[in-house]
């Protein structure tokens, strides 16, 4: 059975960048009819916060990317124990105890010689005396000892990869304090889970490799690894800047729509052209990630609003009534307010605004060749109610008294009434304006 997962750290909410590798994982589990794991990979106990796991849930349920199992590193710290010391016993894990200051010198050195910044292996030839000097003095962190001969592996988006194991420093899996850190724990996670599939973005590379041989030391299944491109801003620029704007919770403040983001993101950096789905069933159907390239891939959040703009036009008034009813907008006028705004809106955000014009009235924009006019208009209409009907009744006897006609007839009155030059249907937003400032 095809297993993927989307492992967020919960140290932060998730922003666009993660939801990439998350709706990956998600489309290509969904398609085999396979099993899409939630892991939370929260071995940090003082980065690891329990309102960010909250907020990853909350995030993913929005968009409509349901889990079938959540999984928590917190809890396998035994597990990742069991899995260090085999590789002890196997020879293939072993303890330094240079200081971060140590090992900064160290590379340093090796750029100046012309050489690669790869760790030297130096504690593999302290004696047991020293080792225990060093243990009792500062205490030691673990690497795993990788055997010095090329990786290679299929990438499901780059293609053959090749990386010789000479050129990449052992890694560090347990830190000096005891912190087991991400290759450890997510190598026996995906051995344990069945993972068969790791989507992820294309700064894993070196990752994988060392993976690789970790996941085969430790008797495990390789599973198939493909590698993203990174997003950018839209002029190429580094998003990691803007990532602080970018995080799904503030997009969903800003109205953007789930379908909105899913349909640019299912598609963007492929070859296939983003299109609106309102379903995902149809965006499980369309995904192939061979169609997807290793150029960064530019992002740009505006995009997200004519997509949402089309979602929202096709909104049934049920899916929107309770955001609606939060505006304040009385029952008995929320369906009628919605149907006059939705084609008028980028994202659900914009309603606020419709709601304050409607309620509180516009400042009237009455161009000084159109004032006569406008008075003599607003003499003629009658005070409300108004119904669907009162702004043809009203503009049909303007008309008849003023001789104007067409647009030179509708535009003035309409800025009088909304200060605007574009809105929705006159005859849809007469009935809903509380109040018309500029009959004074």
């Amino acid at each position: 059975m095809t297993t993927t997962r989307f492992a967020p750290s919960p140290t932060g909410y998730i922003h666009i960048g993660n939801l990439r590798t998350a709706l990956f994982n998600y489309l290509i589990a969904r398609a085999q009819g396979g099993e899409f794991i939630l892991r939370i990979d929260d071995t940090d106990p003082e980065r690891s916060k329990e309102e960010y796991v909250e907020a990853i849930k909350e995030d993913l349920t929005w968009l409509g990317l349901t889990w079938d199992r959540i999984e928590r590193q917190s809890t396998r710290l035994e597990r990742y124990e069991e899995a260090a010391e085999q590789l002890r016993k196997d020879g293939r894990f072993y303890e330094c105890f240079e200081t971060p200051v140590e090992l900064d010198l160290k590379r340093k050195k090796q750029l100046n010689m012309g050489k690669p910044p790869v760790y030297d292996r130096s504690a593999l030839k302290l004696s047991d005396a020293e080792k225990d000097a060093l243990r009792a003095e500062r205490g030691g962190h673990w690497r795993f000892k990788l055997d010095q001969e090329r990786i290679e592996w299929h990438d499901g988006i780059l293609g053959d990869l090749s990386i010789d194991a000479a050129s990449v420093s052992d890694p560090v899996l347990i830190r000096g304090d005891g912190q087991f850190l991400y290759t450890l724990a997510s190598v026996c996670d995906d051995i344990d889970f069945g993972v068969t599939d790791v989507v992820r973005g294309s700064d894993h590379v070196t990752n994988t490799a060392t993976q690789i041989q970790i996941i085969e030391a430790l008797g495990g299944k390789v599973p198939n690894f493909a590698h993203h491109s990174l997003l950018t801003g839209p002029q190429g620029e580094a998003l990691s800047k803007r990532l602080g704007t970018l995080a799904l919770r503030d997009l969903r403040a800003q109205g953007i729509a789930p379908m909105a983001i899913l349909s640019l993101m299912a598609r963007l950096g492929s070859s296939d052209p983003v299109e609106l789905r309102t379903e995902m069933d149809d965006l499980i159907k369309g995904f192939d990630l061979s169609k997807f390239g290793s150029a960064p891939t530019k992002f740009d959040v505006e995009d997200l609003k004519p997509l949402t703009a089309r979602v929202l036009a096709e909104q049934p008034f049920a899916d929107v009534a309770d955001q609606i009813a939060a505006l304040g907008v009385p029952d008995d006028q929320a369906e009628a307010f919605w149907e006059a705004t939705r084609q008028n809106i980028s994202t659900m955000a914009d309603l606020e605004g419709w709601w304050t014009l409607f309620r509180d009235g516009a400042d009237p924009v009455i161009d000084a060749d159109d004032a006569e006019f406008v008075k003599e208009a607003l003499a003629l209409l009658p005070d409300g109610p108004y119904d669907a009907t009162s702004w043809k009744e009203w503009t049909t006897a303007v008309k008849s008294a003023t001789g104007r006609k067409g647009r030179g007839l509708f535009m003035p009155l309409r800025k009088a009434l909304t200060g605007m030059e574009h809105g929705p249907d006159m005859s849809a937003v007469l009935p809903l304006l509380q109040v018309i400032r500029a009959k004074g």
